[in-house]
């Protein structure tokens, strides 16, 4: 193959291997999706100048697209960046034993919680220690590693700070305790999938003794989580943004694609260096489908002062506390103008000439 898409060469090369009722609704509609992007099956529009006429197919805007995904990536963090007030920051990961993952594999549905779940966590053990604050959090959930395996973790930005609204004061150091939150995240991730066990909404795995592993599992001493106690806003918002609203994995990492097989590079963690994995066309798609997310299924969630009800009533009065003023959000930028912003490229420009609209072609029908 060679194309300068080889993820939609990839998925149409091994088409009849998915797109069939039994393959999960999401990852048909996503992959069809990224197939149809920037051709005549989405419409297009035409715009003219005085000497030449262009035809700008329409974009899928897909989370499992590349190109599409590249774009949003940009404006988010522009309306982040804005959003979030100049103050000191930790990052957070919480991981949990690979044992678990293919329980969670296996029940998606139990997904959705987990973002929540660990900003309970912190916002229980800040009370426990601290008293009644609210902080700053954003959670960005992972399904994926670096070889495309399913490893379920939490991303989590959480302000050094937090608002007693009690005192209507501004507590501008936390100290976060790497074992307290560990102890914690354990427990409760092993609480909620005995729950999850006792409702029967846990399907079976396999056979395993699900009982087991989690009695086993809550006795082990130590799950591994990363504590950062300070971490640049900017430097979580471009990690967060690079795996949020792409695909998780670069096309740049695709070193070698052909009729049979696909080969990508690696960061091993282990070896500490780059290697080569090689997957066939029908495993790699496999392994890529695990990683769409379900519809209505949220990239990012908002907790504390972020979550959407307490944005509204409580953000101004933080920013009043912490002596700044509210940036205005950012205004949407055009498919013009951010190629222009972010790419150094201007679409509508021919010999010196600026084009203008002049009609809209419909989505051709049947490509389907």
């Amino acid at each position: 193959m060679h194309n300068k898409e080889p993820l939609k060469e990839i998925l149409i090369a091994t088409r009849r291997h998915w797109d069939h009722p039994q393959t999960r609704p999401a990852v048909r509609e996503n992959f069809l999706k990224v197939i149809d992007c920037r051709t005549s099956a989405l419409g297009a529009e035409v715009f003219a100048s005085n000497v030449e006429e262009k035809v700008v197919y329409h974009t899928c805007k897909s989370r499992a697209c590349p190109s599409c995904g590249y774009r949003a990536t940009l404006l988010w963090l522009r309306e982040q960046w804005n959003a979030l007030p100049d103050i000191p920051y930790s990052g957070i990961v919480f991981t949990m034993p690979s044992i678990l993952w293919p329980i969670l594999k296996g029940n998606r549905h139990l997904l959705h919680d987990l973002p929540a779940l660990g900003a309970a966590v912190i916002e229980q053990w800040v009370k426990a220690n601290y008293g009644r604050v609210c902080q700053l959090i954003m959670v960005v959930p992972h399904t994926f590693g670096g070889y495309l395996n399913f490893n379920c973790h939490l991303h989590i930005l959480v302000s050094a700070g937090g608002l007693r609204e009690s005192e209507c004061r501004w507590i501008s150091s936390l100290r976060l305790n790497k074992d307290g939150l560990m102890q914690a995240w354990r427990y409760a991730v092993i609480t909620y999938l005995r729950q999850a066990l006792k409702r029967q909404v846990l399907q079976d795995t396999g056979g395993k003794n699900l009982g087991r592993i989690f009695k086993s599992e809550h006795k082990y001493p130590k799950w591994i989580i990363y504590l950062r106690e300070y971490m640049p806003k900017k430097h979580f918002l471009q990690y967060a943004a690079r795996y949020a609203r792409r695909p998780p994995i670069a096309q740049s990492r695709l070193s070698e694609v052909t009729d049979r097989e696909v080969e990508f590079s690696t960061k091993d963690k282990r070896q500490k260096r780059c290697v080569t994995t090689r997957r066939s066309l029908q495993n790699f798609v496999a392994d890529l489908a695990e990683h769409v997310p379900d519809r209505y299924c949220h990239a990012i969630r908002y907790f504390g002062l972020l979550a959407p009800r307490a944005k509204n009533r409580t953000l101004a009065a933080v920013l009043m506390l912490l002596g700044q003023a509210k940036r205005p959000r950012p205004k949407r930028l055009s498919w013009r103008f951010s190629l222009q912003k972010y790419f150094g490229v201007d679409p509508l420009d021919t010999h010196g000439q600026s084009m203008h609209w002049v009609r809209r072609l419909s989505p051709s029908p049947g490509r389907n």
